[in-house]
């Protein structure tokens, strides 16, 4: 008996050996998988996010493709929605909060993204009621929506500025940040009492972290402790701001809104103080290096584009909507901007990721919409791509706001500039 028991207990550790061997093999692939993205964005002149090639490769390797990446995996899906709520606390921080003329601009750019957002709820309706989907408000808040993380990118890689591109910024902002807020909302009608409960819940505590670290940042304090972080190496910011980020992501869990709300939340509370170059170097490294590349090749592993092809409306529905939203973005020409800037205005990421990966996790989406959903930011973002060509021959070129000159010029410094020392 006693030998019988060791040889099951030696088959045991066996078997976990091997489990642990998978899930190390599994990320090791999902990694090289994410190294598609910087692959096809490498051409400058493409202008493709890096998140295309990872979605791409998750839908190869996911439920769509060879089934070999498996979505619903517990371990899989927790790190995922770890890198979910990163990227959306990276998104926050790309909002130019701090921007001079964002600030001056805000009016102007507040009316740009209402006149968008009447627009995208005619649309959405009309979308809603060909398509038989119901999700009128969904829809308008996906045309609506703007994305910082990707415009931003454009407009400093193409070196555009001059008036209307600094016009553009605000307009950005409030459209990203409302319609982030209006996602968990919209998503599910039958509870949006509970959701704008639990959104409010979050966007509170995040005023209260912006609070504290401001008053922080008045008294000195944190340059104290980022000084003495770099010093001894402790990487206490990042500790610190993980450990932020990860209770705004309890109490919106706890408060059944999306992680995502918190990670955009804390993201424009840190925007607004002002974030540490150093920090956001490690930040960047931690999202960009990592979870943010296994999140989205967990999403594009999650869509099943096979359920495209049962219903090739879908299709037509994914299409439809990045259309609308250019087209919508198109009515801010009646005050004066540029087509070609506000077709760049469209481009979108992360309210139709959010929407899709919250829309499957609620079971309140039809097969195949999560992936409509993605095919019409797609869409944006071709057409966005262009439209930045389009800004360049048409002269927008020229001075920079105060957020997009830094980031440019923290782009083109000296490594020996740009070292631990920055603050």
């Amino acid at each position: 008996m006693l030998g019988l028991a060791i040889l099951h207990a030696k088959a045991a550790l066996v078997i976990d050996r091997l489990e642990v061997l998978v899930d190390f093999t599994m990320l090791a692939v999902i990694v090289l998988a994410g190294l598609v993205g910087p692959l096809l964005a490498m051409p400058r002149r493409w202008q493709v996010p890096v998140v295309v090639g990872e979605l791409f490769m998750g839908v190869v390797l996911g439920r769509t493709g060879f089934g070999y990446l498996d979505a619903s995996d517990d371990k899989f899906s927790f790190l995922a929605e770890v890198g979910f709520g990163l990227v959306m606390f990276v998104a926050g921080t790309h909002v130019p909060v701090r921007d001079g003329h964002l600030r001056r601009s805000l009016g102007r750019g507040t009316l740009r993204a209402v006149l968008v957002g009447a627009g995208s709820a005619v649309l959405g309706v009309l979308l809603a009621a060909a398509f038989g989907t119901g999700h009128a408000a969904l829809y308008a808040v996906l045309m609506a929506s703007s994305s910082a993380a990707l415009i931003l990118p454009i407009i400093n890689s193409l070196e555009l500025g001059g008036e209307q591109v600094l016009q553009l910024l605000p307009q950005v902002a409030v459209a990203d940040a409302i319609c982030i807020v209006a996602v968990p909302l919209v998503i599910d009608p039958a509870h949006v009492g509970r959701a704008a409960l639990g959104a409010a819940a979050v966007i509170l505590t995040g005023a209260v972290v912006f609070v504290v670290l401001f008053a922080l940042e008045r008294r000195g304090l944190r340059r104290r402790l980022h000084k003495v972080s770099e010093e001894r190496h402790f990487a206490l910011e990042l500790r610190i701001s993980l450990m932020i980020l990860f209770s705004l992501a309890a109490v919106a869990t706890r408060s059944h809104v999306s992680i995502m709300l918190a990670g955009f939340v804390f993201g424009l509370s840190l925007a607004a103080v002002g974030q540490p170059r150093r920090l956001a170097r490690q930040l960047f490294a931690v999202t960009e290096g990592f979870f943010g590349p296994l999140f989205f090749v967990w999403l594009g592993a999650s869509l099943d584009l096979l359920a495209l092809g049962d219903r090739p409306t879908l299709i037509l529905l994914g299409l439809l909507l990045g259309v609308g939203a250019v087209l919508s973005h198109a009515l801010a020409r009646l005050t004066g901007q540029p087509l070609s800037l506000s077709s760049m205005a469209a481009a979108q990421v992360g309210v139709p990721v959010a929407a899709a990966t919250l829309g499957t996790s609620l079971n309140v989406l039809q097969p195949g919409e999560p992936a409509a959903l993605v095919l019409g930011a797609l869409v944006t973002i071709v057409v966005a791509s262009i439209a930045g060509g389009a800004a360049v021959r048409q002269g927008h070129v020229g001075p920079l706001g105060d957020t997009a000159r830094a980031q440019r010029t923290r782009r083109t410094r000296p490594s020996s500039q740009t070292g631990s020392s920055d603050s």
